[in-house]
């Protein structure tokens, strides 16, 4: 299994809450008031307060999970060489690479970028930095399900020593 779903999978339920559900609920919520603010081009309602708090707190929450994630995952499987083969590097690579437009929504909620340009001008921006989320998001889930030997990873023969003897007990 991938470092990403191992992460998911452990500490049940609360790593999947905390760095799947969170993040997930928050980026779906920005999504669906996302499409209503496109085909009404109303922006001062409660559909656009919604999106923009959503905004906020899923660009500041996740780059408190990118800082935890490369601080406790990213530098100690580089350093100790246990990636499990370029399907897991691609997986948490593009899970974490979901900081930037995460990062760039809360930066356009806070008015920290694109200061004085139109509602519809900052809207677009906004949609562009869902889309890249949402692919980005969807590499990773789908990297990160994959099994890492399709792509060429050897588990090393200790670990497959290891799980034989997991089963015969």
């Amino acid at each position: 299994m991938t470092h990403y779903m191992q992460l998911l999978a452990d500490n049940q339920p609360w790593n999947l809450i905390l760095f799947m559900a969170i993040p997930v609920i928050l980026a779906e919520t920005i999504a669906v008031t996302e499409l209503y603010l496109l085909f009404t081009r109303k922006f001062s309602n409660w559909w656009k307060k919604v999106n923009s708090i959503a905004g906020m707190m899923v660009g500041v929450y996740f780059v408190g999970v990118f800082i935890y994630l490369f601080i406790n995952a990213v530098i100690p499987l580089t350093l100790g060489g246990e990636w499990r083969g370029i399907g897991d590097i691609i997986a948490v690579g593009f899970y974490l690479a979901g900081v930037i437009p995460l990062a760039g929504l809360a930066l356009l909620e806070f008015g920290l970028i694109k200061k004085g340009k139109s509602p519809e001008e900052k809207l677009k921006t906004h949609a562009i930095f869902v889309a890249v989320f949402l692919i980005v998001a969807h590499i990773a889930m789908i990297f990160g399900m994959l099994n890492p030997s399709i792509l060429g990873w050897k588990q090393p023969e200790i670990l497959q020593q290891n799980m034989g003897m997991e089963m015969i007990h």
